[in-house]
C-alpha cells in the first residue's frame, strides 16, 4: 500500500492521511472467512491474552483451515489527525512530532467474563466495545455464526471467542492423501516402488 489510501478493514467515518473521510464500511473479516468455507473461525484482543492464547492454540490444533481476526490497535501506521486508530490526539504538538516517532505506550490490557461486554479506551481517546460470546453460544452453526457477528456489528460491538467450529474436518494431507511422514524421512524404496507399483496405479487410472 502507498499508506495514502483507505483500507479495507477502514472505520467508516475514519480519515485517511489524505484527509479524505471514508464512506464506506470496512470489510469483517470473521464474517467472510466464515462465508468462504474456513472450518475455525476466531476473534480475540490482543490485550486479553487469557482468550486470546488458548485460541491461538486451539486454531493450531484444529485439523483444517483455520483463520483468527485479532483486533490490534495499530499506532504507527494511522498515525494522522482524523484516523480512529491513530496516537495524534493524545499529542499536544502533532507539527514538532518527527513522523517517524512513535511514543511509548502502556499496554492496554483487558479481562471480563464469558457473555459480558467491556469497554476499552484506546491510545488515541477512541473506544472500542468488545462482547465475549457466552458459554451457551453454539459454535458449530455457520448461519448462527454470521447472525451473531451481524447483530453485534449493528450494536457497535465487536464480537470475540470462538465463532465458528466444524469438528468434522480433516487436514490438508488426508484431503489430499499426501505422505504422512515427512519426505526426507522415506526411505528409497518407499520414494521409488519400482515399475510394478507404478504399473499398477497406471492401470487402475485406465
Amino acid at each position: 500500500m502507498t499508506k495514502g489510501q483507505d483500507s479495507a478493514t477502514a472505520d467508516l467515518g475514519s480519515f485517511g492521511k489524505s484527509g479524505i473521510k471514508n464512506q464506506f464500511e470496512g470489510i469483517d473479516l470473521a464474517s467472510l472467512a466464515v462465508l468462504q468455507g474456513a472450518s475455525f473461525v476466531a476473534r480475540s484482543f490482543s490485550g486479553d491474552k487469557e482468550q486470546l492464547e488458548p485460541m491461538i492454540r486451539a486454531a493450531m490444533a484444529h485439523k483444517g483451515f483455520a483463520f483468527i481476526d485479532v483486533v490490534s490497535p495499530c499506532v504507527t501506521f494511522a498515525n494522522n489527525a482524523g484516523s480512529t486508530k491513530s496516537y495524534a490526539a493524545t499529542r499536544d504538538n502533532l507539527d514538532a512530532m518527527p513522523i517517524d516517532f512513535v511514543p511509548m505506550r502502556e499496554e492496554i490490557r483487558t479481562q471480563y467474563k464469558e457473555g459480558s461486554s467491556q469497554t476499552v479506551t484506546l491510545h488515541d481517546g477512541s473506544i472500542i466495545h468488545l462482547h465475549k460470546a457466552s458459554k451457551d453460544y453454539n459454535a458449530e452453526s455457520r448461519e448462527g455464526a454470521l447472525m451473531a457477528l451481524q447483530a453485534a456489528n449493528q450494536d457497535g460491538k465487536v464480537l470475540t471467542g470462538l465463532l465458528f467450529i466444524d469438528p468434522n474436518t480433516q487436514d490438508l494431507n488426508q484431503t489430499l492423501e499426501l505422505a504422512t511422514k515427512p519426505l526426507n524421512t522415506l526411505s528409497t524404496e518407499e520414494l521409488c516402488p519400482g515399475s510394478r507399483v507404478l504399473n499398477s496405479i497406471n492401470e487402475g487410472l485406465r
